[in-house]
């Protein structure tokens, strides 16, 4: 085990964002097929893999490499370490990030789903308000843990990992039929 994260590490270090798009597109594809057949009960006949391409293209393309700047940014303007920094960047990442990060998301997803923009709005409205409030029901504590313990160059893996659950979660909400809030 040692050599392969000794591999990893090396990897990490010449190529971050190669390695991180690819880690963050594998566990956003992951967390889809999740849903599909754990949350969402599909049989392999049901199984849609066009909707696992489309989270491993929004890991991959989209969500890394906004991830990677996004905690670049932070650890600019408020350091590494434990405490006041750690705090200062949970309470940025959630009050700021989140919020419009998650628009963004829902709106791209929507635009690769080929939904129009009256869908999309739909879309937003009926459940933007569900999936802030679960993001901050779990990331917060998350995000403590993350830049508290996890040097910058790892915190990408160390948030797909947990998003694991989170991308199952989104995939599941995002591809529910419509609803009211």
């Amino acid at each position: 085990m040692g050599s392969v994260a000794r591999i990893y590490s090396k990897a990490l270090k010449k190529y971050p964002l190669t390695i991180q798009a690819l880690q963050a597109g594998t566990l956003m594809g992951a967390g889809d097929v999740t849903s599909q057949f754990v949350i969402e009960r599909k049989s392999a006949e049901q199984y849609e893999w066009q909707r696992t391409v489309r989270f491993f293209s929004l890991g991959t393309f989209f969500i890394a490499p906004v991830l990677s700047r996004w905690y670049g940014v932070l650890d600019r303007n408020f350091g590494s370490g434990k405490g006041i920094p750690v705090l200062k960047k949970v309470a940025c990442d959630q009050g700021i990030f989140a919020p419009s990060f998650l628009v963004v998301f829902i709106t791209v997803l929507g635009v690769t789903q080929g939904n129009s923009l009256s869908q999309i709005q739909e879309e937003i409205k009926n459940k933007y308000k569900d999936i802030i409030l679960t993001n901050w029901s779990v990331w917060p504590a998350v995000q403590i843990c993350n830049f508290s313990f996890v040097p910058l160059y790892h915190q990408v893996l160390v948030t797909q990992v947990f998003a694991l659950f989170w991308n199952t979660y989104l995939a599941w909400k995002t591809n529910q039929g419509p609803q009211q809030s």
